[in-house]
């Protein structure tokens, strides 16, 4: 079988002319040379020319430098264009959109170094740094970088060292609303003609509250209407019921877990139940979002009421599918976002 020998290293290629000329000196004929090299025929034939030449031998046969276009930045260079754009913003350099286009790129290397690039080149050497266009994570500007952090190193780590002194069970609390008439993900159709999607003409609509362990256990109940206080107390009465152990809730800033009477009822449970707020604006740093995300990805949402059919009973069915199934639970703590929490 023929080997293409532009696939090899220089090195390589080098010491393959270099052989194959010592072994026609030595006798060999270079037709069957060249067949045992697994090389081109007409290869050998221009190797043996170029060391014929007066002075030459096998020196003519050494590897060149490549040739082609020199780079326009150095690697100095091409390291500070991954500095600017891993984990930064355009805003932080005075430019006004906040997304990395190879145009912004192009902008900021012609600013920073003089050198004009087209936005090919750029995408060639965005690529070549390791960087490739995604879609961004949304994230709200009131979010407190250091108050995210001071959660993950002291907060948390805190919260599951009392919690394993006293052998309590740690609980992430969330909630989310359903309706019948809302279409999660696409569908694919004729462009410019929108599908349509039938769906029941009743509006339903349901709330549902979780709690998730890292260990797989899992709680929920449903309700109605907007959360209040009050709601909130009964939610966690009917948590809390049948419990041997103490358990640590961890919940988000919503108005209605920071009420006085909340506050009241917790107290009122002395140490059977005790309350931890995440930083605001922060629900990647709670486990219990993946499971709205996995109900709305997959048969609450995407398969349409059938006729008669009530939305609440669907959405306890799915809830009850998730509490049987602890490696689903465990899997929500496994997201990067949540990472901190294994690490205690």
């Amino acid at each position: 079988m023929k080997r293409d020998g532009r696939t090899l290293d220089r090195a390589t290629q080098e010491e393959f002319r270099r052989l194959a000329l010592r072994r026609v000196r030595e006798g060999e004929k270079p037709s069957v040379v060249v067949k045992s090299l697994g090389m081109n025929r007409t290869s050998i034939y221009r190797w043996l020319k170029a060391a014929s030449g007066s002075g030459k031998g096998a020196r003519a046969l050494a590897s060149r430098p490549a040739t082609g276009r020199p780079r326009k930045l150095t690697r100095a260079q091409q390291a500070q264009v991954f500095r600017w754009i891993n984990g930064r913003d355009p805003r932080q350099y005075g430019l006004d959109f906040g997304l990395w286009t190879r145009q912004i790129v192009a902008t900021l290397i012609d600013e920073k170094f003089g050198v004009k690039m087209g936005v090919t080149a750029v995408g060639r050497l965005l690529a070549g740094l390791g960087l490739s266009p995604q879609k961004p994570l949304q994230r709200a500007y009131q979010r407190d970088p250091q108050a995210v952090e001071r959660w993950q190193r002291e907060s948390f780590p805190g919260i599951a060292a009392a919690a394993k002194q006293s052998g309590a069970d740690i609980y992430f609390w969330d909630e989310s609303g359903f309706r019948a008439d809302a279409v999660h993900g696409k569908t694919w159709a004729v462009k410019g003609e929108t599908p349509v999607i039938e769906r029941p003409g009743q509006r339903q609509s349901i709330s549902a509250a979780s709690a998730v362990n890292a260990k797989g256990a899992f709680w929920f109940a449903t309700y109605k209407g907007a959360l209040t206080a009050e709601l909130f107390i009964e939610l966690l009465k009917k948590m809390m019921k049948g419990r041997n152990r103490p358990v640590h809730l961890i919940v988000d800033g919503l108005p209605a877990h920071k009420k006085a009477n909340v506050r009241e009822y917790i107290e009122s449970t002395k140490g059977k139940l005790t309350m931890h707020v995440l930083p605001g604006y922060a629900p990647d740093l709670n486990p219990d979002e993946f499971v709205w995300s996995h109900l709305k990805r997959t048969g609450v949402a995407r398969n349409p009421l059938r006729a008669g059919e009530k939305l609440e009973i669907r959405v306890e069915q799915h809830l009850h599918e998730v509490k049987k199934n602890r490696r689903l639970v465990r899997s929500f703590f496994d997201a990067p976002s949540v990472a901190y929490i294994s690490d205690c």
